[in-house]
């Protein structure tokens, strides 16, 4: 896509921290981290979300994610790791690129600190839970 910046920087039209690279996937750091060692990874190929993404090209990114999470957990000697991945602008995606956050996260470090989640009200589970099965 030619107006898409991770498909330039994937071109190398823009430069990067390279991290990774191999026929499929591209991994570089983050240019405004949570923390030092904040990663991307993405495909090269463009694709705008999780919901299209080719599933062997999503492997490759997987598969490249965990070897790249135990380089950074250890070389910046983080006490824990987040794998974030973002959907539309609801979601918080600035860039209409599939990626992968890999975030080292230190104690006290003020991300993510709370999970806002709640209980379902009486039903609304299982009628939930019949809306996705539905689509499947």
């Amino acid at each position: 896509m030619a107006d898409c910046i991770f498909c330039k920087i994937a071109l190398g039209e823009i430069p990067c921290a390279k991290i990774y690279e191999d026929d499929l996937v591209l991994s570089f750091l983050d240019i405004n981290p949570i923390n030092p060692g904040h990663t991307l990874v993405l495909p090269k190929k463009h694709y705008t979300t999780l919901l299209e993404i080719d599933p062997d090209v999503l492997e490759a990114c997987v598969l490249a994610s965990q070897k790249i999470a135990k380089a950074i957990y250890t070389g910046v000697k983080a006490d824990g790791l987040n794998f974030l991945q973002n959907n539309f602008r609801a979601a918080g995606q600035l860039i209409d690129h599939v990626h992968f956050h890999l975030i080292p996260r230190y104690e006290n470090d003020g991300f993510l600190t709370a999970w806002p989640g709640r209980q379902y009200p009486s039903g609304e589970m299982e009628s939930t839970l019949k809306k996705i099965v539905a689509e499947l």
